[in-house]
């Protein structure tokens, strides 16, 4: 059937032509390959490809076709989003979660018992229902063991246990009665460190010998101090740190385990952004590479072979960006993935001696680059006159001037966007909209400063910097005022919903993706397990337990704003969400029901904090982007098959029927 479109968008002015309208399925469908991993020993890759619909672990020997490839597990009821090798090669390690809900198990299952047409059993090593399994450290002295964190004992702290992998047994070490939040062992699988967060949000770094403790460090609830991994010989420590009231930038350091003294080491050569990051090479115990990242990534090599080998790559890259990634155990065979702004990914097989490079897979063969649109970075005065990073995309064939435009405000919000493919930006751009990307304060890695820029500021200055980055485009005459629309997820859904509540006149509708709208309600349900965050979210969103915080949260919640919003909304939630409880897209529905205001609801029954099942995430974009379509006069697919008419209905809630 030929893909048909609603059109509403003048071409006057404009000379280009528009691109054809790509199916959402090429965006948003699970690809049939993703996720590669070489085994240790380099003799196979596994990957992720849907089984009778849900994504599952693939096997198939290096230098076969993946059309060879056989399926080494069979979920059918939730996704396998990540999983991993055991060092030694003879297990294939994964974790699972009941409908969204984030309680955690880890199975396992031997790679070495499965071929082409027959599965090998998953075993379920932790077996605990209701808890989150943590993983803290494969060991590589005896590489049957890890060391794992379970928190059925007290929910909120999880103790520390190893973990025998070929049999399961699992060995309570320590028992979590004073607050740790994590572990640190050294190349050896010594246990050396422990991180211990304190009431008060101070966070504490601990020596752990045997018995006896000594505390080394200690810094605020505004400060980072992150341990990273031992040097070579397991005498220093390396950590990236912010700690000092006189630094902004996090920089690199090397620490003394006995006496906490910190040494320095790097930081951005540019004095711009935040220690953005490191490739290791665990055969050599070294650093192979430090990154940052303004606009674009820096790279600053530190191993001469591997940055001969990186820039020989890059060479043939051009202008994308290169992720070197999975290698094998001596780390003479890598994955290598090129993407850039409008490229998913193409993966390769790297020799290390010689730097070829032998095509693996495409993420999304079907996307053609010259169909997709172009992000490039600018940047603008919020409210404050603070300048805001962020990724502008213009629809390529749309023209240049008054186009509809998308704001899509990152979740988080302690995260950042970065330049790259975004299938959410590609695909709204291929519907003629403009999207917007910023990097708003309290976004991470631009320093502390512009991180606590944003404390205490949802629906205010952390809001301006949407709405000024609006007035900017609408002042060049790139966006049409009467067409704008913002979408986000988790705390882009919150900021969607402010954006209606607080700037009625602003914008001409409106979609949250498992965003809160009570930020009360918010912080007094978040999981047992983020009890360790509590003081921080009390002192970078507000305290509710004070007259003033309570005030203030009230106040910036989009929920006791409802009667203000003028323009459409469509809310987006998964039932399980244990972060953004179901209630918080509940209570904005019922309050706008009750001043007899509509609102398009979808609720799936078995997600949680975004949607893993691809039947749930089709559903959601066929109704997003023909929401999109009639509110902003943008183009969307009309085609629509009976299962997924079939889904949209299952997954529609009646508003009239709501209760909390």
């Amino acid at each position: 059937m030929a893909h048909t479109y609603w059109m509403g968008v003048s071409m006057a002015g404009s000379g280009d032509i528009q691109p054809p309208l790509i199916h959402r399925d090429d965006f948003f469908e699970d690809p049939d390959i993703s996720g590669a991993q070489l085994s240790p020993d380099g003799k196979y890759i596994s990957f992720l490809r849907p089984y009778n619909g849900t994504r599952n672990i693939y096997l198939k020997k290096i230098d076969q076709p993946f059309s060879d490839a056989w399926p080494v597990t069979i979920q059918d009821k939730r996704p396998i989003g990540g999983y991993f090798w055991s060092r030694d090669g003879k297990y294939l390690l994964y974790v699972i979660d009941n409908g969204g809900d984030e309680n955690f198990n880890i199975y396992a299952l031997s790679p070495g018992q499965s071929k082409k047409g027959q599965v090998p059993e998953s075993k379920n090593l932790t077996e605990l229902e209701g808890i989150r399994v943590l993983i803290y450290h494969l060991c590589r002295e005896d590489e049957d063991l890890m060391y794992l964190g379970i928190n059925d004992r007290d929910p909120a702290w999880h103790d520390l246990y190893s973990l025998k992998i070929s049999t399961g047994e699992l060995t309570l070490l320590k028992e979590n009665k004073e607050r740790y939040v994590n572990w640190m062992f050294d190349w050896k699988d010594r246990l050396r460190l422990a991180v211990k967060n304190r009431e008060d949000g101070t966070t504490e770094l601990w020596k752990v010998d045997g018995d006896r403790q000594k505390k080394l460090l200690e810094w605020s609830v505004l400060e980072s101090v992150n341990p990273l991994f031992f040097d070579s010989e397991d005498c220093k420590l390396y950590v990236v740190s912010n700690r000092g009231d006189e630094v902004n930038i996090s920089a690199l350091y090397l620490m003394d385990p006995d006496s906490g003294e910190m040494k320095f080491v790097e930081k951005d050569p540019d004095k711009r952004v935040d220690f953005g990051g490191l490739k290791l090479s665990e055969k050599k115990k070294s650093i192979l590479c430090t990154a940052y990242t303004y606009d674009r990534t820096r790279r600053y090599f530190k191993d001469r072979d591997f940055e001969t080998i990186y820039k020989k790559v890059k060479s043939e890259a051009g202008d994308k960006e290169v992720s070197f990634f999975s290698p094998t155990k001596g780390e003479d065979l890598w994955l290598v993935q090129l993407s850039s702004d409008r490229q998913p990914g193409e993966v390769f097989l790297c020799d290390a001696g010689s730097g070829e490079l032998t095509f693996q897979y495409s993420l999304r063969p079907k996307l053609k680059e010259e169909k997709l649109s172009g992000v490039q970075h600018i940047t603008y005065p919020s409210s404050d006159g603070l300048e805001i990073p962020a990724y502008l995309t213009l629809p390529q064939g749309f023209g240049k001037e008054n186009l509809p435009l998308v704001v899509m405000p990152h979740g988080g919000p302690w995260v950042r966007d970065f330049w790259g493919y975004d299938g959410y930006t590609q695909f709204l751009a291929n519907r003629g909209f403009a999207v917007l990307r910023p990097n708003f304060r309290i976004s991470t890695g631009f320093g502390k400063k512009f991180l606590n820029a944003g404390n205490r500021e949802w629906g205010d200055k952390m809001q301006d910097d949407l709405t000024w980055g609006v007035r900017y485009l609408v002042d060049k005459g790139i966006a049409d005022p009467s067409r704008i629309g913002i979408f986000g997820g988790s705390y882009g859904g919150y900021a969607a919903l402010a954006g209606l509540a607080f700037t009625p006149d602003l914008y001409a509708c409106g979609v949250s993706f498992v965003g809160p709208s009570n930020l009360i309600t918010l912080l007094n349900s978040i999981p047992p397990y983020w009890e360790a965050g509590r003081k921080m979210f009390h002192v970078r969103m507000g305290d509710p337990n004070t007259e003033e915080g309570k005030a203030q949260l009230e106040r910036q919640s989009p929920l006791h704003s409802a009667h203000k919003i003028k323009a459409p909304l469509m809310v987006v939630q998964g039932q399980n969400d244990p972060r953004v409880k179901k209630a918080e897209s509940d209570q904005i529905a019922i309050a706008l029901r009750d001043r007899g205001f509509p609102v398009t609801y979808l609720n799936a029954v078995d997600e949680g904090h975004g949607f893993a099942r691809p039947e749930n995430r089709m559903a959601f974009i066929a109704v997003l982007e023909e929401f999109l379509a009639k509110h902003l006069k943008g183009r969307y697919q009309e085609e629509r098959s009976g299962p997924l008419d079939e889904k949209i209905r299952q997954m529609t809630v009646d508003i009239k029927k709501l209760e909390l």
